[in-house]
């Protein structure tokens, strides 16, 4: 299949992480699978194999003679959607996504083109300022939109659907959540309030649309100035889109200090101005909506790592117990 090709295995800090990687049959099927969707394509692997195993993904790097590399991507099955999800993104928001090479939707794997710099990379070269966050959320609020006539479409492709009234339900689930006292104390007496949060944003008239749920700068491809790539869709729900944009506003304001905030939102709310909704309106949603996307990114820890164990069900708890306790947290908006 790759014959004597070099592989070079990246399992992170998760070195006890359990993957499909490790059974070998899996691993023949799965790199079989990629080789022949590239030999139908008329390419052919070439190189060193790099393989990164993380407890989400089994993610493949396949030097390709004569172009870019191509991406082999495996999801738990809590994220198996993703690949089905991208290659219908690539049809309704063409140019926003990745169009995947080929996708095997009940096995969850898909193969991938290289999208280009990360714009993670980019803001370390520093080649990029204030003015690129703002496209990057103009863009990704663009695309939103334009997906707004197809959330039931995306549901069925198994994409969880969370409606902001259904949120505090969705606090109830994650009370098992490990925290110290004192946090579960707050967190316990702001759920009288919920409810009210959530059936106000409800009411401000911003349909439900896909919230990528984790979209910060290693998410994103910024393959030229003023363009950008979205991609990895394994945490993402059908919910209130303005959820969205506390993540990559969190990051900007980490390069460029809480003065970038106000120019986010008011770059991110551009497309989604008229339809009778007022500035004050829409303003009042994203204020709403960054407190409670808390829920959705804690609720992606307990569904994509129901049986985690070792590192990664600590590390996971961590991290489900970190987004849960932003609730608390006033939007600085």
């Amino acid at each position: 299949m790759l014959g004597d090709v070099p592989v070079v295995v990246d399992r992170g800090r998760y070195q006890d992480a359990v993957t499909p990687w490790d059974n070998p049959s899996w691993r023949t099927e799965a790199l079989g699978w990629a080789v022949d969707t590239l030999s139908r394509r008329g390419l052919r692997p070439a190189g060193e194999v790099r393989v990164r195993l993380r407890p989400w993904s089994v993610l493949v790097r396949l030097p390709v003679a004569g172009r870019e590399a191509v991406w082999f991507k495996a999801n738990p099955p809590g994220s198996a959607f993703e690949g089905a999800l991208t290659e219908a993104l690539a049809r309704w928001v063409p140019g926003h996504v990745l169009e995947p090479l080929a996708v095997d939707a009940p096995r969850g794997w898909a193969l991938l083109p290289d999208g280009g710099p990360l714009f993670r990379d980019v803001l370390a070269r520093g080649e990029a300022g204030p003015g690129d966050w703002e496209d990057l959320v103009r863009q990704y609020a663009a695309a939103q939109h334009a997906l707004t006539p197809h959330t039931a479409e995306i549901t069925e492709l198994g994409v969880p659907g969370v409606p902001a009234t259904t949120l505090p339900a969705v606090f109830d689930r994650l009370d098992a959540t490990p925290l110290d006292p004192h946090d579960r104390r707050r967190l316990r007496a702001l759920r009288p309030r919920l409810p009210d949060w959530c059936a106000e944003l409800a009411s401000l008239g911003v349909p439900d649309s896909l919230d990528h749920a984790d979209l910060h700068d290693g998410q994103v491809f910024r393959p030229r100035p003023g363009g950008f790539t979205f991609f990895d869709w394994g945490d993402a729900i059908v919910s209130h889109p303005f959820a969205s944009l506390a993540v990559p506003a969190r990051r900007a304001r980490e390069h460029h200090g809480p003065g970038i905030l106000p120019r986010l939102r008011d770059a991110y709310l551009e497309p989604w101005t008229g339809a009778g909704r007022t500035t004050a309106d829409l303003r009042r949603a994203v204020n709403l909506a960054w407190r409670l996307s808390a829920l959705g990114r804690a609720a992606a820890y307990d569904r994509l790592f129901p049986a985690a164990s070792g590192t990664a069900a600590v590390a996971t708890a961590e991290a489900g117990a970190r987004c849960l306790l932003e609730l608390l947290d006033d939007p600085p908006l």
